[in-house]
C-alpha cells in the first residue's frame, strides 16, 4: 500500500504554504549597496519566488504590492520632509502581503522577501535601494514565472 510522503509531519500542501525564501537579503555591505543586489540577488530571490504553486505569485499580484511601494516612493520624494510620516504606511504593506498570503493569492517565500525589504527601510536612501530591488526582482520574477 502506498503512502503519501510526508516531511517533518506536515503534507506536501502544507509545506508548499510554508514555503520560505530561506535566506537574509543583503541589501548593504560594508555600508554600501551589495554589488550584486539587483543582479545576482534579485535573480535568486525571483526564483525561489517563482517556484511556488502555480495559483500563487502571479505578476499582477506582486505588481500591486510594487506599485504601492512606487506610490509611497514617488511622494516620500516629493515631501522628503513626511518621510517619517509615510514611514507607518510603507510598513503597512506587510500586512497587506500577510493578508494576501492568507488568502493564498501569495506564499510565505514572496511575504518572506516583502517583509525583509520592507524592515530595511528606514530612510529615503534606503527606501530608493529596497524601491531599485523590488524592480529588480519583478523583472527577472516575470522571466522565471512565465505567467
Amino acid at each position: 500500500m502506498a503512502q503519501r510522503q510526508r516531511t517533518h509531519g506536515h503534507s506536501p500542501r502544507q509545506q508548499e504554504e510554508e514555503r520560505r525564501l530561506g535566506f537574509i537579503i543583503e541589501f548593504e555591505r560594508d555600508g554600501k549597496i551589495s554589488p550584486q543586489l539587483f543582479d545576482e540577488t534579485a535573480r535568486k530571490v525571483a526564483r525561489v519566488v517563482a517556484g511556488g504553486r502555480r495559483e500563487a505569485n502571479k505578476s499582477t499580484q506582486l505588481r500591486r504590492f510594487y506599485d504601492e511601494l512606487v506610490m509611497w516612493h514617488g511622494k516620500a520624494r516629493q515631501q522628503p520632509e513626511q518621510f517619517e510620516a509615510y514611514l507607518p504606511m510603507i510598513r503597512m504593506l506587510k500586512a497587506k502581503a500577510a493578508y494576501a498570503k492568507g488568502r493564498k493569492l501569495v506564499d510565505g517565500a514572496f511575504l518572506e522577501m516583502l517583509e525583509q525589504s520592507i524592515d530595511y527601510i528606514d530612510s529615503k536612501e534606503r527606501l530608493d535601494t529596497a524601491k531599485l530591488f523590488f524592480e529588480a526582482f519583478i523583472g527577472f520574477y516575470k522571466l522565471e514565472k512565465g505567467d
